[in-house]
């Protein structure tokens, strides 16, 4: 399953991703904008991960004094992917 999440509150726009239905496995992450050193290593890290697992760590994560991070809009992200499935 393939889907483009908006961020909100964050330097990066969007986050493409792609999960395998099936397993529910990370098969990519790509961030629209953002710190891109910090979003490609989180990106490269979470491959093929298990998307509640990933949730899991990332969720409440702050960037300095924002209520949100972009690790955080992806747990949002593949929090909504994997309650359609």
């Amino acid at each position: 399953m393939k889907t483009v999440y908006e961020t909100t509150g964050t330097c990066a726009k969007a986050i493409a991703i792609d999960i395998d239905e099936a397993t529910g496995t990370i098969n990519e992450v790509q961030f629209i904008g953002g710190c891109h050193g910090n979003t490609q290593g989180i990106a490269a890290l979470i491959k093929g991960q298990k998307a509640q697992d990933v949730i899991a760590r990332l969720q409440g994560i702050r960037c300095g004094m924002k209520p949100t991070s972009c690790p955080d809009q992806l747990a949002k992200a593949l929090a909504g992917m994997t309650e359609k499935r």
